[in-house]
């Protein structure tokens, strides 16, 4: 089977007991031979016994979702001593990486095979589009950068886990967080008979391993290769929509972050005094056009279009924030997260959206978008209720189509104008200089009608003469 691999790369399986090759060759009785007259009878025979023993000791095939760091390095070759067959699966979803380092680590340190997966297409089309579709915002600030990528990666690494014939999963998320969730909720929607090894969920591994220390260590012992730079006295999570950052001198929610935290946005006040303005164009939706008024640049594929939003976003500082949220597993945290792009679409999208639908169908979907929010925060993009939920929302947004302009400057994004052939808006209807299909005369009866339950309310329960 032919395994897909970062470009450049050659697909790799990698068979770590040398009495793995007497059993790949196997059903060729002419390579049998071949190896007798290199080996004699004895050594065949040990060779063969070695191999049996293997396989009678292995507990089985895991994949595990491999960054190539400190953590999941020392989680490999810990799988590899409790007697697991180790595939490690990487993705690529826009974060800065040396996906050939990754590989070559993973290679060294015995995984049976090797899988870099580009999915950064897959992120913004199947993913991060429904997000903006739905004005997809937690707790009214964050917009689930983290949260939408979770079930992209986990949805891979089943496939994978399938394919090989993998009885069990793995990840490096730790036991307090939401990540352990929306991995593994997704895994069992998509998985159900898969067995899932979370080793900060198990005493043995955290109770060996209560820190950085720890781990550096192991990794000495072990012939992990360990970090030759310092590490930020924060945790950062990276992908194509956002960077998040938690943990360390973040944790005291008083502390300012050091301004040199943020990786993907200018400061605001050193970002360019020159406005860019740009033109987005939706369809159902989803943008599927951005062109750059100053200078004629224009992208019109999804990856392409969401990448030079985060790269003109990014450039003046959009899409920042720090705020204090609600873990789904019960206790608060703080987070700083960076959305260049993903904020100047939301802007777009709500212009767009409030200009083509009808009101009580966006009150609607209001609510559903917040329902979205909760349960793609919580880990539930595969439930049945998300997936009803996905639905009713790309129902809505049939006739959200049209162009919004709109200008990115100092860290904000300030709408210019929009456009639509489904617009409805009626310029004469509204207009103050013209009468139009309305008689203001209906607007009385229209007031009387409204105000029966306010007069009775108050006439009824004695209010009218309070003073309020």
């Amino acid at each position: 089977m032919t395994q897909r691999v970062a470009k450049g790369s050659k697909p790799y399986s990698r068979v770590s007991e040398p009495s793995t090759l007497l059993l790949s060759c196997a059903p060729h009785r002419q390579t049998h031979a071949s190896l007798r007259l290199e080996r004699n009878p004895l050594q065949v025979s040990l060779l063969w016994l070695l191999q049996q023993k293997a396989l009678i000791m292995s507990k089985g095939k895991v994949v595990l979702a491999y960054s190539g760091g400190l953590d999941t390095s020392c989680i490999l070759v810990w799988l590899k001593e409790q007697g697991y067959d180790v595939i490690t699966y990487l993705a690529n979803i826009g974060q800065d990486e040396d996906f050939e380092a990754a590989r070559k680590k993973a290679e060294s340190l015995g995984a049976k095979k090797v899988f870099i997966e580009d999915l950064r297409t897959e992120f913004v089309e199947d993913f991060i589009w429904p997000a903006v579709q739905a004005n997809a915002v937690y707790e009214d600030r964050y917009l689930l950068g983290t949260a939408v990528a979770r079930p992209c990666i986990a949805r891979r690494q089943v496939e994978i886990a399938r394919r090989e014939g993998a009885q069990y999963v793995s990840h490096g998320a730790t036991g307090k967080g939401n990540d352990q969730i929306r991995f593994e909720l997704t895994c069992y929607a998509l998985y159900p008979e898969v067995k899932i090894i979370a080793p900060w969920r198990i005493p043995e591994f955290y109770n060996r391993f209560r820190g950085r220390t720890d781990l550096m260590e192991y990794a000495r012992e072990h012939g992990i290769p360990v970090p030759v730079t310092p590490r930020a006295p924060w945790s950062m999570d990276a992908n194509l929509m956002h960077i998040s950052y938690e943990s360390g001198i973040l944790e005291n929610p008083k502390s300012r972050a050091p301004a040199d935290l943020y990786l993907m946005t200018k400061n605001p006040e050193d970002s360019p005094n020159v406005q860019d303005v740009l033109e987005i164009e939706f369809k159902k939706g989803v943008p599927v056009k951005v062109t750059n008024m100053n200078d004629g640049i224009s992208k019109n594929t999804a990856l392409d279009v969401f990448s030079y939003l985060n790269e003109i976003g990014g450039k003046h500082g959009v899409g920042r924030i720090d705020i204090v949220e609600n873990r789904f597993i019960g206790m608060k945290s703080r987070g700083i997260y960076e959305t260049p792009g993903g904020t100047v679409l939301l802007k777009a999208h709500l212009d767009i959206e409030t200009f083509t639908m009808d009101k009580e169908v966006r009150r609607i979907k209001q609510g559903l978008g917040i329902k979205f929010s909760e349960l793609v925060y919580n880990g539930f993009w595969y439930s049945p209720e998300c997936n009803f939920v996905r639905h009713c929302i790309a129902k809505s947004q049939e006739n959200v189509e049209g162009k919004v302009q709109l200008s990115v400057l100092k860290g904000q994004v300030y709408i210019l104008g929009r456009e639509s052939p489904k617009s409805l808006y009626n310029e004469e209807l509204v207009s103050m200089d013209v009468q139009g299909d309305y008689d203001p005369c209906d607007a009385s009866g229209f007031i009387r009608i409204n105000a029966v339950r306010l007069r009775e309310h108050h006439r009824l329960q004695g209010l009218s003469s309070t003073k309020q």
